[in-house]
């Protein structure tokens, strides 16, 4: 039976809760992850951190930083997403997900990457970056290196070396 749960963006208060969540999903390794590597080179943090909720507890977390790929601006890093076991598989990911690239969409970003499993992210429009075309600045399975335009075209758009995007966010009016 799906869970029943709202998302709000994340506060201060969240920490202890989200970080809770990053342990159980990711374990310590998380840490030397290229994907977190990147966000640790932020020197702001994630645009969008948005977190669910089921009877006021923390059930589910997903954050979406801003990055530059070959120098170029308006893209996210998507990540970490992470549940709580007991709330798997009743679309508690997915619902997070969806709802950061409409933020995202709605704030002028063009593109969102992440590393991750193609078959879960595959339902929110995400597919395999072309092998060559977009790097990381370490190691990553290119079959798990992942993107889904915002805006048709837009990942033709992108190529070269992912950083951190720590300037301010774009203006997008």
């Amino acid at each position: 039976m799906p869970c029943v749960f709202s998302i709000r963006p994340q506060s201060p208060e969240d920490a202890l809760a989200v970080d809770a969540l990053h342990e159980a999903a990711f374990g310590p390794g998380r840490f030397a992850r290229t994907a977190y590597r990147i966000r640790e080179a932020a020197t702001r943090p994630p645009l969008i951190a948005l977190t669910a909720r089921h009877e006021d507890r923390v059930i589910g977390a997903i954050q979406f930083a801003a990055i530059t790929i070959g120098g170029r601006r308006g893209a996210m890093l998507l990540g970490p997403l992470a549940i709580a076991p007991e709330h798997k598989n009743q679309g508690c990911g997915l619902q997070l997900m969806n709802h950061g690239l409409a933020e995202a969409s709605r704030l002028g970003f063009r593109l969102v990457v992440l590393i991750g499993d193609l078959p879960y992210y595959s339902r929110a429009g995400f597919a395999v970056i072309p092998r060559g075309q977009i790097h990381l600045p370490g190691p990553a399975d290119p079959a798990r290196f992942l993107a889904k335009a915002l805006q048709p075209g837009a990942l033709a758009e992108y190529s070269g070396l992912v950083a951190a995007d720590n300037e301010p966010p774009p203006r997008m009016d």
